[in-house]
């Protein structure tokens, strides 16, 4: 079932449910710049066997409003979004899934909505102090491709640039099918019915982010996935995510980079419903 819901003036968010409709209600929030669409069918298909699954396109994404240079907004706006989605909804307490920018939201959820959240899950995430000292750089490969985000692309150019970008963030260790990206970005393409890129989630604010020390008082039970071969946050960032807050359990899933193919989304989904199942809202 599809939604139309406003969150903000001039702001209409694309929603869609799907999986058991009488399921503990599990809401998931993409990274930045990512559509809803993004999440492996085969993911969502596991776990929308024990979910009443709830995903959405972010502002300037998908189907969603595109109004970025009009009407501005900081990120902060965008966790403020899925609480609102939440109330649409008449869901009082989920569980959430939070994949790279999504993760960060779901920690400003952690902090401000603790109520809401019945667990949470952090895939691909920055912690809030922007992470250890020590963890190594962003892939100078995936640097250099970021510099041609915005740049104007017809169609077939910006399909073949969105599929290198997969390649790298993919990392090194698990197989990369660029057909699987390239036919995921045609349906999200087509979901959208564009195929610019305005990069107004680089673009944001980030005023109100720097709240690291919080959550150490964050008693939502958290899992950090760890993907070790994520080529912007690897296991030096899940690790001392884990640290920061306060109910965190840390598990490895072995070869994950920072992009999610069929191939790995049902392992994915079982390292998920076994966190899940076990705090029920």
């Amino acid at each position: 079932m599809e939604h139309e819901i406003k969150v903000a003036p001039g702001f209409r968010l694309w929603v869609e449910e799907s999986g058991d409709p009488g399921g503990p209600p599990l809401l998931l929030v993409m990274g930045a710049g990512a559509s809803g669409l993004t999440w492996p069918d085969s993911m969502m298909e596991a776990l929308g066997r024990h979910h009443r699954l709830v995903r959405y396109d972010h502002r300037d994404v998908g189907r969603s409003t595109w109004a970025f240079d009009d009407n501005p907004y900081a990120l902060t706006d965008l966790a403020a979004d899925a609480v609102k989605i939440l109330d649409a909804l008449a869901i009082d307490r989920t569980h959430v899934v939070g994949m790279s920018m999504g993760g960060m939201l779901t920690q400003l959820l952690l902090l401000d909505h603790p109520d809401r959240l019945a667990t949470a899950t952090l895939i691909g995430t920055t912690p809030m102090d922007g992470g250890p000292v020590e963890a190594p750089g962003i892939d100078p490969a995936l640097l250099a491709i970021w510099e041609t985000i915005a740049e104007p692309r017809d169609r077939d150019a910006e399909l073949d640039w969105r599929v290198r970008h997969w390649r790298i963030l993919n990392g090194g260790e698990l197989p990369f099918d660029p057909e699987e990206f390239r036919r995921r970005e045609e349906r999200i393409i087509a979901h959208a019915g564009r195929h610019d890129n305005p990069a107004a989630h680089a673009r944001a604010g980030q005023e109100g982010l720097a709240r690291a020390a919080e959550l150490e008082a964050v008693t939502t039970p958290v899992l950090v996935i760890d993907s070790p071969a994520d080529p912007i946050v690897g296991t030096a960032y899940a690790r001392h995510l884990g640290t920061l807050l306060g109910n965190a359990r840390l598990v490895t899933v072995p070869g994950l980079g920072h992009a999610l193919s069929e191939a790995v989304g049902p392992q994915l989904a079982e390292v998920i419903l076994k966190h899940t199942t076990t705090h029920n809202p």
